[in-house]
């Protein structure tokens, strides 16, 4: 729970508009945004290997905007006539835009999430 706590903190209160707006046109606020969201997890954690893990890949996925890629290649698996092309969330243009959009958020979480547990239990 508390994991799930850090992670919404720095996600979503420490996040700010400029951050969340301009982390996937420009360096500079994605890893603002990093070092930001990472520092959320020092109650948790004193570890630089588990930290530098959150923060670092937490940068790549937002900076690139993972879960887009992630929605799209796991789209690819399904029979032709269903693979969207790859679009600003990584669902076809039939899906609804607000569907598209928190389907690609959730992926966004699940991913970040995922890889924050495992820091965490690996180096606390």
């Amino acid at each position: 729970m508390t994991e799930f706590l850090a992670h919404a903190f720095g996600d979503y209160i420490v996040q700010s508009d400029w951050m969340a707006n301009e982390k996937t046109k420009r360096h500079l606020p994605a890893a603002l945004h990093a070092v930001s969201y990472a520092a959320c997890f020092l109650p948790l954690t004193r570890s630089s290997k588990a930290l530098v893990i959150i923060g670092g890949t937490h940068f790549v996925i937002d900076r690139w905007r993972l879960a887009k890629h992630v929605g799209w290649f796991k789209n690819q698996l399904a029979p032709e006539s269903f693979r969207p092309a790859h679009t600003a969330t990584g669902y076809g243009e039939e899906k609804p835009d607000w569907m598209a959009v928190w389907l690609m958020i959730i992926t966004d979480n699940t991913i970040h999430l995922t890889i924050n547990h495992w820091a965490l239990r690996r180096w606390r």
